[in-house]
């Protein structure tokens, strides 16, 4: 399990990634928020509800990602 940090160094969440690639996010108290599927390069929230195509899982730390 990967422990995931903000930007001033406060854990806001975990990043757990399983045998069959998916890869699952937990918030500080490990409660599952969601999970990306990179064999359907889909995201899905904790509810199995479709967030969107390719790994947005970032988004349920509240963090935005900027491609570069």
């Amino acid at each position: 399990m990967q422990k995931l940090y903000d930007s001033n160094m406060q854990l806001i969440g975990y990043s757990k990634a399983g045998t069959d690639g998916r890869i699952n996010v937990y918030d500080s108290d490990y409660k599952l928020l969601g999970y990306y599927v990179p064999s359907s390069d889909k995201t899905y929230d904790s509810n199995r509800k479709l967030v969107g195509k390719g790994n947005l899982t970032a988004g349920f730390l509240g963090v935005t990602v900027v491609a570069q």
